[in-house]
């Protein structure tokens, strides 16, 4: 599995964990039960990390998102930018490029027609408010993999 389909997965978990409320490990076995599924290492490892801060990440999300509450957001972006927001403030190993990208590349696939565009510019905000670059031009300086990225594996956009 790419780490673009990785990402894609820890999407679609945290879509479903924003429904059920419930710890993600349930989330994740009813997917694996109900889809027959296997859950990339990944996948498992951002959501539940993504779960574990939900609280930090959504304030990070309502602070960056200009006069828009947390419950004005769609699912789907909302589950998006906890997923990219996790990324850029928990994985030092990924460029923040690449989490963005990922990020509005989810939301043209699965969000709506401003989705993209509302995930970018969110996800900029936060970037430069952690002491960032421009968002998508330059990258985190790198370091020593986090946990939750598998040894030896790149981070291509595929």
């Amino acid at each position: 599995m790419t780490r673009r389909e990785a990402r894609e997965q820890a999407f679609v978990l945290l879509f479903e964990y924003s429904f059920q409320q419930t710890p993600i490990d349930e989330v994740i076995a009813n997917a694996v039960e109900g889809r027959d599924i296997e859950v990339d290492p990944f996948a498992r490892a951002l959501a539940a990390k993504a779960t574990e801060q939900v609280v930090l990440l959504d304030a990070q999300i309502e602070k960056y998102s200009k006069k828009w509450k947390k419950n004005r957001i769609s699912r789907v972006a909302l589950a998006i930018l906890r997923l990219s927001v996790c990324e850029l403030m928990f994985e030092d190993g990924i460029p923040a490029s690449v989490s963005i990208n990922e990020a509005v590349e989810l939301a043209k696939k699965f969000g709506g027609e401003e989705d993209s565009a509302f995930v970018n510019g969110v996800l900029g905000a936060v970037y430069r408010g952690m002491g960032g670059e421009e968002a998508g031009v330059q990258a985190v300086p790198e370091q020593e993999p986090s946990a939750l990225e598998p040894a030896g594996e790149e981070d291509a956009a595929q």
